[in-house]
């Protein structure tokens, strides 16, 4: 029997803007001069680039960061070090840019939740079921939890940078069951990732995927985890 539920944040219960409008913010804030054109070329290089936290991954990630992006969830500053060096492979027309589109996803404006994520976690709190939520990253997401009427519904959050261990390692699972006081076999874990997410499953918990698609083309991925319990 589901007591209790783990979700991942990012393609799960949240999804990041589009890398263009990102950087459209971020010249808006900047004062960048750029033209239309050049603006939509330099998204192009920086989605190719893997440039956006919680967007699309690197599609030919440079060697000399292969070894730190394996471990970029492990820390802020190497989080922080690895996607700035990825903006800047993108051939940004201002240096400065590099930081100021890293600091533009930590806020909550750069992010939006799923259609059904206030429901779902609603949905949860009112039948006494506990949440946390699990996740490889390399800065405090509660704010944008808080910032979008979510927080007070989530029990216990377990980031990989504030643990020192990633997803698919069982032990940042591990962590997030004893935080709910629950049994791994009665903690489903819900992510969209196959192979992190999956992780919970050598502890025995119980998982289910959901499709990474951008918000407003998955209006009710999340309708299985209340069918479950």
């Amino acid at each position: 029997m589901i007591k209790g539920v783990m979700f991942d944040f990012s393609g799960t219960l949240f999804r990041v803007e589009p890398t263009e409008d990102w950087l459209r913010a971020v010249v808006a804030e900047t004062g960048v001069d750029m033209a239309e054109d050049e603006l939509l070329e330099c998204a192009a290089r920086l989605e190719e680039a893997g440039a956006l936290p919680g967007g699309a991954s690197p599609r030919q990630l440079p060697p000399h960061l292969a070894a730190p992006w394996r471990e970029r969830d492990l820390g802020a500053e190497q989080h922080r070090a690895v996607y700035t060096a990825l903006a800047r492979e993108a051939a940004l027309p201002s240096p400065e840019l590099a930081d100021a589109l890293y600091d533009r996803h930590l806020t909550a404006a750069a992010w939006r939740p799923y259609p059904d994520t206030a429901r779902t976690l609603t949905a949860l709190r009112e039948r006494g079921v506990p949440v946390a939520v699990v996740s490889n990253i390399g800065w405090d997401l509660r704010p944008v939890f808080a910032a979008h009427g979510v927080g007070h519904l989530v029990d216990a959050y377990l980031l990989s940078f504030e643990h020192g261990v990633q997803k698919p390692d069982p032990g940042l699972f591990e962590a997030a069951c004893e935080a709910l006081g629950l049994a791994p076999a009665d903690v489903l874990m819900v992510g969209d990732d196959r192979v992190a997410d999956a992780g919970a499953a050598a502890l025995g918990c119980p998982v289910r995927f959901v499709d990474h698609l951008p918000a407003d083309r998955r209006p009710d991925g999340l309708a299985p985890v209340l069918e479950l319990l």
